[in-house]
């Protein structure tokens, strides 16, 4: 395909004009170009809202300022950088990087604007020009502060409300597995083998500025998408994608077994809670009412306290007051009358555990047993008579067995009295009716062996109790009659049909029937039945099966076989073809139902609705695969989700693309996705497309509405981690090596994460909560598990290992807020000692926002082990280095913060003693001039002297990420906005996540010619 007839083509999904079979499949160069020519050529949706102006001052008047600085730089300033800053910052020299004679007019000051902003912070500090050098005046140092001042003010109002030049990019490895996460229902994360994202000037790789595309990472992206594709899987009602590859009968086993075992594992059987639920009603009962009576209202209530069925509980309930006889109901009766007058929650506990033990003892005595069907030659494990001898367990779930009654009978002296046996025996069955000898049945042996069943094999979940075949049986009739209602009954009826649809049970159970009935059993060794082998796919067609059966009842027949033995051989014939037609039938009619469902697939993948073109382009890809290529139903399938999953409008962030000559308002459903990657690293959910879809979504009261859904949503981890991970510089901490293990053992693998998973969780809850900002320098509290606490010296809480839980007191053990954290002092420490100039930087750099030149090349290192420092101390040492006159500058606005945490060793242990054994000593006088003493004492300083600052750099981290680009000088009025709405709504997070979403530069997106820009 030529790029021009790409351009014709415009807006449609290009990926099914050109993904063929084969191209998906081997992937050449070609495909790698053709994608980004379709990626040059695509253009937005339509129905595009009208474009807006950017609103400013009269452009008169800033013109005129403009012209006013413009003048004044040439005949003050310029001369003044020349005379007093050139010496050590000119193209030779390039001090701190830095050349400042490369700026003879006013735009190209303001394309740098940022060294600009940071000399005057550095002038206003009196960091510059260092003592060195040719000092400024007075005058002079207050003509070059206002004169910067008034320039970037000018710069900022002029285009304020600019959106930016945010630009169409690739998805980020943490965004692409969110989405592919939201988008299947399956965690499958298939960027690992991925190369690192880059960040952007910001620190954060969400930005178009960073996340190009090669061919080398094209050819990743095709390797995800296939590994996703390899989850995907085929259901009556549409496509499915599992937790696991389903490339073989094995795993398509494993996806519909787990999940009818999951169901089951579910359901609320302990007829403990259904005791101690009764127990509850018994306390709100009518007392005037014999038997005591309740309401269906006060059933639901208590059962929806303890999470159980209420249908069951009405059950239990009445066989508790139902009269009775002296059988086993009658016992049960008796056992319940003190738990019933017990007024001790844990006492009730204890009764009801102990009662419910009894009923399952007490039922295993009423438990039938059946014996073996046989015929002569027919092996006993044949399918017919174990599924024969499954069906007659399953039936007598909610019966007592007929010789355990008749036996009791006989032994009993007193049961001449018909009358009395009979309301035993009745009491007996109401017993078992209501306390089946299984709900349902998960495991099962090879019953046919004769071995008790606490002797036979276990692990087989779901089993038909086959030897050496495949198969499954559904035993769950109690589960269905007693606890489940009409929509739990239904959800468990379809992941049953399920199993046969996806694994191809029935099919594959009988080809198993062939086989051992060929070989182990040697009943169809005979030339008469070679017609019907497992090999053979003809063997599974209904008139094979029907020849085979007329064949086999004939054999048995000649062999002796009778009655109940026979009736099971036939009934197992006609079974069995029935659900192979079934899943034949069903198959053939869900598989427009499947084309759909891949339609509504790509609607979702590309986060906004298709146009009947593309709906049509799909259908004809898929009619092409199968006619064309001759694929089959499930690889056309496949082959067009694979497609799907390449389109430029899945890999890139397509509605961030310039699309108009002017700056115009989102669409809403750009809005939506623009939203969702902020909030969530992810796609949008169904709700936002829905009200995206009807254009209530920019509606400012259901944008607040849908901002803080989703700051509570669990999702908004997305948030935490690619923002605060990349903010605070521990996103990739999991893979921190710089710690030696054999001199710290503790820090095995479960520390490490817990030390990356500590600022996780505690954002997290700042987000959901909408908690102060400033809880990240001065809250008391924090999360722990297990090994975090440990190496805190906390005390361990019940939960188990993996499990977190809060510590609001946190501060009696040296902990709090983010400065304590073990992932922060761990990170920044070289490994076996402390770095003080590491953690200084740190808090300086990321929580405060100062921009600090790297070193200068000749800086000698500071010895690499604590324990190696000699007489002298890690303070002592590092004063040393502050002796050359090149770092002292810098050292002085950071040394003292780190410093404070001496008390924490290289992997954020408390320590008194460093490595050496000498004294820790986390005194330190501060930038301010003020001596203090460790974090508390930094905190005190921070207080005092840098809030400030930590809103105004939050604010900038937090604008940079939600716009997905580097901050501009139009940028500060919206910033300035965030500071005060903070402020005035006591640093709440939300504050500032709701200025921002409601700011122009959110809700916009610029032109592709921003002529409305001023310049001059």
């Amino acid at each position: 395909m030529s790029v021009k007839l790409a351009r014709r083509m415009g807006h449609a999904d290009l990926s099914f004009v050109f993904i063929g079979t084969q191209v998906l499949r081997s992937a050449p160069r070609a495909f790698v170009l053709l994608l980004a020519v379709a990626l040059a050529c695509l253009h937005g949706p339509a129905n595009l809202a009208p474009a807006e102006q950017v609103a400013g001052a009269p452009v008169e008047s800033l013109a005129q300022r403009r012209a006013e600085l413009q003048q004044q730089y040439q005949s003050q300033i310029a001369p003044l950088v020349t005379s007093h800053c050139a010496v050590c910052h000119d193209a030779t020299a390039m001090e701190a990087g830095l050349d400042l004679t490369v700026f003879p007019n006013l735009d190209s000051v303001a394309q740098s604007h940022v060294i600009w902003q940071t000399m005057l912070d550095r002038i206003k500090a009196g960091e510059m020009p260092p003592e060195d050098a040719e000092e400024l005046d007075a005058n002079q140092r207050d003509q070059l502060v206002e004169w910067i001042g008034d320039f970037l003010a000018l710069e900022g109002q002029q285009n304020s409300g600019d959106p930016g030049p945010v630009l169409a990019r690739r998805l980020s490895n943490a965004e692409y597995d969110n989405t592919i996460r939201d988008l299947t229902g399956a965690d499958i994360r298939p960027t690992q083998t991925f190369p690192i994202d880059p960040a952007n000037e910001a620190g954060f790789d969400n930005s178009g500025e960073s996340l190009t595309m090669s061919p080398a990472l094209m050819n990743k992206y095709l390797e995800a998408a296939r590994a996703v594709v390899d989850h995907l899987v085929l259901t009556p009602d549409g496509i499915r994608f599992a937790s696991h590859p389903v490339m073989t009968d094995t795993d398509r086993d494993k996806y519909c077994v787990n999940r009818i075992v999951e169901f089951y594992r579910r359901q609320p059987t302990d007829y403990a809670d259904y005791l101690m639920a009764a127990w509850t009603l018994h306390s709100q009962r009518s007392a005037s009412e014999s038997p005591p009576v309740v309401l269906d209202e006060q059933i639901k209530a208590v059962a929806d306290q303890y999470a159980i069925s209420g249908r069951y509980l009405a059950t239990v309930w009445d066989a508790l007051h139902r009269p009775t006889g002296s059988g086993p109901l009658g016992e049960l009766q008796a056992r319940w009358q003190p738990l019933a007058a017990e007024n001790n929650d844990q006492a009730a506990r204890t009764s009801s555990q102990q009662i419910a033990d009894w009923i399952v003892t007490e039922r295993k005595r009423f438990e039938p047993e059946f014996k073996n069907l046989n015929i002569d030659g027919v092996h006993k494990g044949t399918q017919a008579f174990v599924l024969w001898k499954n069906d007659q367990y399953a039936n007598h779930r909610q019966r007592p067995a007929r010789e355990t009654l008749q036996r009791e009978r006989s032994e009993d002296a007193n049961a001449t009295d018909d009358t009395n046996w009979e309301r035993y025996r009745l009491d007996c069955e109401q017993f078992c009716a209501v306390f089946p000898d299984a709900f349902y049945i998960a495991e099962r042996g090879r019953d046919y062996l004769g071995k008790s069943r606490d002797q036979q094999e276990k692990g087989r979940l779901l089993s038909a109790g086959f030897h050496s075949m495949m198969g499954y049986y559904r035993d769950d009739q109690p589960l269905q009659e007693l606890i489940l209602d009409e929509a739990g009954r239904s959800e468990l009826d379809a992941l049953w049909q399920e199993l046969d649809f996806i694994a191809s049970a029935p099919q594959r159970q009988y080809q198993g029937f062939l086989w051992f009935d060929r070989t182990d059993s040697r009943f169809m060794r005979e030339p008469q039945f070679d017609f019907a082998r497992p090999e053979d796919e003809a063997s599974l067609t209904e008139p094979m099966i029907q020849r085979l059966a007329e064949v086999y009842l004939a054999k048995a027949e000649r062999s002796g076989g009778t009655g109940v033995a026979m009736q099971a051989i036939a009934d197992y014939f006609s079974n069995i073809n029935q659900q192979i037609r079934w899943v034949e039938r069903t198959r053939e009619s869900s598989q427009p139902v499947q084309v759909d469902a891949v339609i509504e697939f790509a609607q979702r993948a590309y986060r906004r609705p298709l146009n009947d073109s593309e709906r049509a382009e799909i259908r004809e890809f898929y009619q092409s695969l199968r006619e064309v290529d001759q694929l089959s139903h499930h690889e056309a399938i496949e082959d067009c989700v694979l497609a799907i999953l390449m389109s430029p409008h899945f890999c890139y962030r397509v509605d961030l693309l310039s699309d108009s000559d002017q700056t115009r308002a989102l669409t809403d459903v750009e809005l939506a996705s623009r939203l969702s990657y902020f909030l969530w690293s992810s796609m949008p959910d169904q709700e936002l497309m829905r009200l995206a879809t009807a254009g209530q979504l920019s509606q400012p009261d259901e944008l607040k509405r849908q901002t803080e859904r989703m700051l509570r949503d669990p999702r908004s981890r997305g948030l935490a981690v690619e923002f605060g991970g990349n903010w605070l510089d521990f996103r990739r901490f999991k893979q921190h090596n710089s710690v030696d293990r054999t001199r710290f053992p503790s820090f095995d693998d479960s520390l490490r994460s817990a030390m990356f998973e500590e600022p996780v969780r505690f954002l997290v809850d700042l987000i959901q909560q909408d908690r102060s900002v400033l809880d990240c320098l001065y809250a008391k509290r924090t999360f722990v598990n297990a090994p975090l606490a440990r190496h805190y010296g906390m005390p361990d809480s019940p939960p188990g290992e993996s499990e977190w839980w809060p510590v609001t007191d946190a501060d009696e053990f040296g902990r709090g807020g983010l400065l304590s954290m073990a992932v922060f002092q761990t990170q920044n420490a070289p490994g076996l000692r402390t770095s003080p100039v590491k953690r200084g930087y740190w808090v300086v750099r990321r929580l405060l926002g100062e921009r600090i030149p790297p070193p200068p090349p000749d800086v000698p290192e500071l010895p690499s082990d604590e324990s190696q420092l000699g007489d002298l101390t890690l303070r002592e040492t590092l004063a040393r280095h502050r002796d050359h006159a090149s770092c002292a500058g810098c050292h002085d606005r950071f040394d003292a913060i780190g410093l404070a945490f001496e008390g924490f060793g290289p992997v954020g242990e408390l320590r008194e003693l460093d490595l050496g054994g000498r004294p820790v000593d986390t005194s330190a006088v501060f930038p301010d001039g003020q001596q203090r003493t460790g974090v508390s004492g930094l905190k005190q300083y921070l207080r005092a002297n840098r809030e400030s600052d930590f809103i105004a750099n939050l604010s900038r981290k937090l604008l940079s990420y939600a716009l997905g680009r580097s901050l501009q000088l139009s940028d500060q009025s919206l910033l300035d906005e965030m500071k005060q709405n903070a402020q005035r709504d006591d640093y709440r997070f939300r504050s500032l996540v709701d200025t921002v979403v409601n700011s122009p530069q959110f809700l916009r997106k610029r032109g592709r010619h921003p002529a409305n820009l001023v310049r001059d």
